[in-house]
């Protein structure tokens, strides 16, 4: 089966094609936002038309992605599909810029919320009390 593409596509299309976000309407509100940019240009509009050579830009979640759009697509497919459509021209994380992990403060055992053993030994021992008193 031969592809063809259209010669443009919506930028919010083409971003859920390539599986970038789980809908249409997340899509145009990351562009809406302003964290798209197409050929280093900041974009707000979800229709502007993308081709085949455009650099896109996108923030998404503390992670930037690069992707040069190789094809505009002709449906939402599989995985291996959808990375078709672009090539990863994203930067290699530095170990420097890695995210910390947040510190967690140690506890004493037995600190912190009851386990289940926990709440039915004081279940047993608030039964023993209201029979104990009734007496």
């Amino acid at each position: 089966m031969p592809d063809n593409y259209p010669a443009s596509i919506r930028l919010d299309k083409w971003l859920w094609y390539a599986r970038l976000q789980k809908s249409r309407s997340k899509t145009a509100r990351l562009v809406k936002d302003g964290k798209v940019r197409v050929n280093r240009e900041r974009i707000s509009r979800a229709s502007y038309s993308l081709r085949p050579g455009d650099v896109v830009t996108i923030a998404i979640a503390h992670n930037v992605f690069v992707l040069e759009v190789l094809k505009t697509g002709n449906r939402r497919g599989s995985a291996s599909e959808a990375q078709a459509l672009y090539r990863d021209l994203s930067p290699a994380p530095s170990p420097q810029r890695a995210r910390p992990r947040p510190h967690r403060p140690e506890r004493d055992k037995g600190a912190g919320r009851p386990t289940k053993r926990d709440r039915r030994q004081t279940d047993r021992l608030r039964r023993n009390t209201l029979y104990d008193g009734e007496n």
